[in-house]
């Protein structure tokens, strides 16, 4: 079962990267502003993960440089678990008002950062 999903990871990967969406294109002072208010989220991810790449998609068209930590490496799966309280991929870790909230749907994720930047 390894095998397969290895080669079914590899296969996403390399259709992700032969179709990648176009990146938007924004002024750049409307740019930077937006750049700042990423700052404060965090995608945890799977490379191979074909919601994963959903999102990275998403984040791909809309423009935005959000962090990406690869949930499968110690500290940020500690991290992922002990804070968020699952194990689960795609992620978003989003810092507001002094406080720490956790989306784990890639339908969610897409869908707030709609609201949020679009």
């Amino acid at each position: 079962m390894f095998i397969v999903r290895w080669i079914l990871g590899r296969i996403i990967l390399m259709l992700n990267f032969i179709f990648a969406p176009k990146k938007r294109q924004r002024p750049q002072d409307e740019q930077s502003k937006i750049d700042a208010e990423t700052q404060l989220l965090a995608l945890y991810e799977y490379k191979a993960c074909p919601f994963c790449v959903k999102v990275r998609r998403e984040m791909r068209r809309q423009g935005l440089n959000i962090a990406r930590l690869d949930a499968k490496q110690d500290n940020h799966k500690e991290a992922l678990v002990s804070q968020g309280g699952k194990a689960k991929v795609p992620c978003l870790r989003i810092e507001e008002n002094g406080e720490t909230r956790w989306m784990y749907e890639s339908s969610d994720i897409i869908n707030y950062l709609d609201k949020r930047f679009a």
